[in-house]
């Protein structure tokens, strides 16, 4: 069973990003994403295979944003993916059948699109408006995830959906009661002070038995 909270690493430094990630873990977080965008290959490659370890040590998931060549060099969980970034056919390729695929989208559109291509989960958003991503899809707010959820149903799919995008903890439980299964977030664990206190306080939201799914 996935995580139902996903740490989407920040840091504009290779030191930056591993100190992150050794904190989220320290915290609790047992999923990691490693998200580096404006690092060169070698150094990604280099803060993955240490990320990777660390995650290795606390039994934590270990995910790669965008490149799945670096996902298996390092022997990573999974490989998330962009509707910008490698199709998902071209990255099964690379990493083949047993790595997990998680893949974004921001419409049902392209919930389908995921759940087709075979993506194992979907980051959907943004939740809010958030400063972590330069180019920022609309967004989709609770009635956006309450229109996304009741499509799902009436089609008939099911696939684990995430709420991502400028999440805070306060929002955890009526992001829940849409029937989302998780979140994936970044600042309101990077810059929190207590790590424990707030990794403790999002798993309590999101495991409460009223909306445990």
């Amino acid at each position: 069973m996935f995580s139902k909270l996903q740490y989407i690493s920040q840091g504009n430094t290779a030191n930056e990003q591993i100190k992150n990630i050794q904190e989220a873990l320290d915290g609790g977080c047992t999923w990691i994403q490693l998200r580096f965008k404006k690092a060169q290959p070698s150094e990604l490659l280099k803060v993955a295979a240490i990320a990777r370890k660390l995650c290795y040590d606390l039994e934590a998931t270990f995910i790669v944003n965008d490149h799945a060549d670096i996902a298996k060099a390092v022997h990573a969980d999974g490989v998330h993916l962009g509707l910008q970034d490698m199709p998902v056919a071209e990255a099964k390729k690379i990493v083949g059948d047993q790595m997990i695929i998680g893949g974004t989208a921001n419409t049902f559109e392209d919930v389908l699109q995921r759940y087709r291509e075979g993506c194992h989960y979907v980051g959907v958003g943004p939740f809010r408006f958030t400063k972590t991503k330069e180019k920022l899809s609309p967004v989709l707010g609770l009635p956006g995830y309450e229109i996304l959820i009741n499509k799902m149903n009436a089609e008939g799919i099911s696939i684990p959906l995430y709420a991502i995008g400028g999440i805070l903890p306060e929002d955890v439980e009526s992001i829940m009661q849409t029937g989302l299964y998780g979140i994936a977030i970044s600042g309101a664990i990077t810059h929190h002070d207590h790590k424990k206190q707030i990794v403790q306080q999002l798993n309590s939201s999101l495991y409460a038995k009223a909306y445990n799914r």
